[in-house]
């Protein structure tokens, strides 16, 4: 497999307040990544480097090819501002200028029909917002998606939505995915590697290396965090970890 990112000695910092510390880690082309770690670990702060929104000191090498797409954790949308999900995907097309079978082709793959297209984002429910959000993320072709806890506010049902269509353009595209996730049975499930952030250290490998009790409690700290998921693996609970 070929590398598509390399990251050395990678530090971020806000103020005096140091939240990523010389880590280096590499991803390959097809790797699905998931970022791990307690609250305050620098998840999104290094979502946020990778894609040259902060400062940060070390080195973050993309291969030439890379084209990023970005999924938040969650946007506010002013339920009163009259801004349709068409009208958001079609401003990214004219700034992109692509062409407008682009954006017929995301929406289709997304799952986003007529009506919900000519809904205000204000109204929208949260699966049907998300979708938007990764419609929105896929106009432009990226061959690598940043996707931050993009289910965090979903309800079972419409997380589950979202992570088929993950697993979908994964396996159909070949996209490499780094995404942050306190759901290890979702971890389980989609990641090939696992990128543990800690307090006190930092760690790579596959799920089955990386996720096991010792591991877990050593970095997030005390096992009374876990719980066990429907799914029969060991997990996080939400309602113990604030929002980054």
């Amino acid at each position: 497999m070929e590398r598509i990112l390399s990251v050395a000695n990678l530090s971020v910092s806000f103020g005096d307040r140091t939240v990523i510390r010389d880590l280096s880690f590499e991803v390959n082309e097809g790797d699905c990544v998931a970022v791990i770690g307690p609250n305050g670990a620098g998840k999104t702060a290094l979502l946020r480097a990778l894609m040259g929104l902060v400062s940060y000191k070390g080195t973050i090498q993309w291969a030439p090819e890379v084209r990023l797409g970005y999924v938040p954790q969650q946007i506010a949308a002013d339920r009163q501002l009259p801004l349709s999900a068409m009208d958001l995907l079609t401003a990214k097309e004219r700034r992109l200028k692509l062409q407008r079978s682009e954006l017929d082709g995301v929406a289709a793959e997304v799952g986003l029909t007529q009506n919900i297209l000519s809904t205000s984002m204000g109204t929208l429910s949260g699966g049907q917002f998300q979708k938007v959000l990764v419609a929105f993320a896929l106009l432009g072709k990226p061959n690598v998606l940043l996707f931050d806890e993009p289910t965090a506010s979903l309800d079972e049902l419409a997380e589950e939505h979202v992570y088929e269509l993950l697993q979908k353009l994964q396996k159909e595209k070949g996209m490499t995915t780094l995404l942050v996730s306190h759901d290890l049975s979702i971890v389980y499930r989609n990641a090939n590697m696992v990128l543990c952030l800690g307090n006190r250290k930092s760690c790579m490998g596959p799920p089955r290396e990386i996720l096991t009790p010792e591991m877990l409690e050593e970095i997030y700290g005390a096992p009374s965090h876990y719980y066990q998921h429907a799914h029969g693996h060991a997990g996080l609970d939400p309602h113990r970890e604030e929002q980054q």
